[in-house]
């Protein structure tokens, strides 16, 4: 029996649809993981800036130099030597090295695959009042990675949304991952949305803006006619 034209458009738009989600659910199951992959990467050459920036406006000290010693231990794979001078700084006085020394911590247990131990350091970054918003910031997202496949989406998103606004310097990173979990929860029409808005924003890395230019297509949003950058993100 024909489908009438109404009938027809319906059916084509109801395949398109199914073609969207297949195509949605491979991009996630072949590139998933190297997303995560390239957050994380993204963040450790922040870390690193933020770390260069500190050194240059802090006068060498006792603790700058225990630090760098750590450092250099962690560089020639003696993880061991380098724990008890991280251990010390981590209760240092001196907000940065304190966020410093914790931030490392939580790097060393992250290559050992202790992310419940990670996350923990990254967590007291968070909490420290006496910390810069933007290692605050980072902390949080950090934490969130470490614990992103065992936490539940909900509590990602409340985490994130403070930080995945166009101002912060985070946004492409925290923008990523909270659209994820938007995308997790079944919210399409909140992932879509914020992948365009991170498409569209020129502050955000160039590798965040194309992976979120895919995820916006595969999600069936219009990039160029999404949400200008100054604008809120979805809520």
């Amino acid at each position: 029996m024909a489908l009438t034209p109404q009938n027809n458009q319906a059916f084509l738009r109801e395949v398109d649809e199914e073609l969207r989600r297949d195509r949605l659910a491979g991009f996630w199951g072949r590139w998933g993981r190297w997303v995560v992959a390239g957050v994380a990467i993204g963040l450790a050459a922040f870390a690193a800036l933020l770390f260069w920036q500190h050194r240059q406006g802090v006068a060498a000290g006792e603790e700058g130099e225990a630090f760098q010693g750590a450092i250099d231990q962690l560089a020639a794979g003696k993880a061991d030597a380098a724990a008890k001078p991280l251990a010390e700084l981590a209760g240092s006085s001196r907000d940065g090295y304190r966020a410093l020394a914790l931030f490392t911590q939580g790097d060393v247990l992250l290559r050992k695959g202790d992310l419940k131990g990670a996350a923990a350091k990254f967590a007291a970054v968070a909490a420290d009042t006496g910390q810069p918003a933007a290692f605050r910031d980072l902390a949080v997202i950090r934490q969130t990675m470490a614990e992103f496949d065992a936490l539940k989406p909900q509590v990602a998103i409340d985490r994130l949304r403070p930080i995945a606004v166009p101002a912060n310097a985070y946004f492409g990173s925290a923008g990523e991952l909270l659209g994820i979990a938007y995308l997790r929860q079944g919210r399409r029409d909140l992932s879509g949305r914020l992948f365009a808005q991170v498409a569209q924003d020129r502050d955000v890395p160039e590798s965040i803006r194309q992976r979120a230019v895919q995820m916006a297509g595969l999600l069936g949003v219009d990039t160029p006619a999404a949400a200008a950058p100054n604008e809120d993100p979805v809520r």
